[in-house]
């Protein structure tokens, strides 16, 4: 029978990320074989994993992570059960970890094949849902590149936004993050009017005209009021338009070309736990 001891028992814990007294059962069950010890805690992952396949996991962390160049970031969310897990710090750390080795690739199941020290990201989700005992999965991938990417994420890991600028330009990382607060607060459904689906303006138009017949406007003249109130939707839902939350008198697209003449928003990922 080996014997296990202290420095036995942390070192499974640095490679795992598993508690003290499930590496230490783990290693007296494995007869002190690390690669055996390991391989028990990764098929407990697995029997969790399916007991709790069915469990909402709407908690976690969000994640936006740019790269060196300030050309492209990846904003994801790591999705746990509980809001207590979600708060842990050794959780948002594999959060953190995962959205930066995503900067390496376009999508989550390119991310989920990748090697994550030694196994691949899905085993690693696998071997945390039996150390944590919560379902634990990548929720949303999101990736954006452009002239210039700046991030926001919002206190507490809720919301993390990326925006991309049409350059880089002296001002770029705080106007990148100052959009990107916007964003957050603000939930805008588009970056402009083209970027917003056909189908919906129709249903906003719809929905106006029965609005404006109900209030006894005559046939005639609801297409240009109806016209009036779709400018009002694109001012309220698409982030270049909406009033810029930290000055009223003007626009998103107004803040970000007081920067600079030249400058213009280009893209913006938003993703929310929830």
């Amino acid at each position: 029978m080996a014997t296990i001891t202290a420095a036995d028992v942390n070192k499974l814990r640095t490679i795992t990320g598993a508690g003290m007294m499930d590496c230490k059962k783990a290693l007296v069950e494995a007869d002190g074989d690390f690669d055996l010890a390991i391989e028990n805690l990764r098929k407990k992952g697995q029997k969790v994993a399916a007991n709790r396949s069915d469990r909402e996991s709407t908690e976690g962390a969000a994640i936006a992570v740019v790269n060196a160049e300030k050309t492209a970031g990846v904003v994801i969310t790591l999705n746990c059960e509980t809001d207590f897990v979600g708060k842990n710090e050794s959780f948002v750390k594999l959060a953190t970890d995962l959205a930066n080795q995503a900067l390496n690739y376009a999508t989550k199941e390119e991310l989920l094949a990748s090697d994550f020290n030694g196994i691949t990201v899905s085993e690693k989700l696998i071997e945390q849902t039996g150390v944590i005992g919560e379902k634990i999965e990548i929720g949303s991938f999101e990736r954006l590149e452009g002239a210039f990417v700046g991030s926001y994420i919002h206190a507490g890991n809720k919301i993390a936004v990326l925006t991309s600028l049409s350059a880089n330009v002296d001002g770029a990382e705080e106007a990148a993050r100052n959009v990107s607060m916007q964003a957050a607060a603000m939930n805008p459904i588009a970056l402009n009017e083209a970027g917003v689906d056909a189908a919906i303006i129709e249903k906003e138009i719809e929905i106006a005209k029965e609005q404006l017949r109900a209030e006894g406007k005559p046939e005639a003249m609801l297409d240009n009021i109806s016209k009036g109130k779709i400018q009002r939707f694109y001012k309220d839902n698409t982030l270049v338009n909406q009033d810029y939350i930290k000055d009223g008198s003007m626009n998103v697209a107004a803040y970000v070309k007081s920067v600079n003449a030249d400058l213009t928003v280009t893209g913006f990922k938003r993703v929310a736990l929830g």
